[in-house]
């Protein structure tokens, strides 16, 4: 069950919308993937979903599973979209596939200067375990640590949040 306030549909990524996915991505990101890497992501299997609405896509996300853990590779929702709970409803996406596969563990980076994005990872129950220093390129030159996330989905399924 989809749990979004705004109706969109949850679909699964596939190649004829890669062209929007990379445009929302390019949009939303200083340092975007390209149409290519996105169809490279389906191609190795990785799993990805976008919210469309009104044949709009408003966001994205890819992940890849890796045995009993899911790592998000990417999410963009395009800015016009932003602070509508699109993040969370795709990070709620995100959770259900992952319990689907039988995940235990989700991981993200992110960058350290994205306060928005570390609140909204944060208040859907992502902690904080490490840095990755110079990881995010910002400028020739110029590199920003990412911040490594989890969270337990066993502690999930024992009562814990969704």
């Amino acid at each position: 069950m989809l749990n979004c306030q705004a109706p969109a549909q949850l679909l699964p990524m596939a190649a004829q919308w890669l062209p929007a996915v990379a445009a929302v991505d390019a949009a939303a990101q200083a340092h975007p993937w390209t149409q290519r890497q996105f169809a490279d992501a389906l191609t190795s299997g990785y799993h990805g979903a976008m919210l469309v609405r009104h044949g709009e896509v408003l966001g994205f996300f890819v992940a890849m599973q890796a045995v009993d853990e899911v790592h998000l590779l990417a999410l963009s929702v395009a800015p016009q979209h932003q602070g509508l709970g699109h993040g969370r409803c795709l990070l709620h996406a995100l959770h259900e596939w992952a319990r689907q596969v039988a995940a235990h563990t989700l991981w993200l980076e992110v960058r350290s200067s994205n306060a928005r994005a570390r609140s909204l990872y944060e208040g859907a129950g992502f902690v904080a375990v490490g840095q990755r220093k110079d990881y995010y390129p910002v400028s020739p030159g110029v590199r920003e640590a990412a911040v490594l996330m989890c969270k337990d989905l066993c502690k999930d399924l024992a009562g814990g949040t969704p």
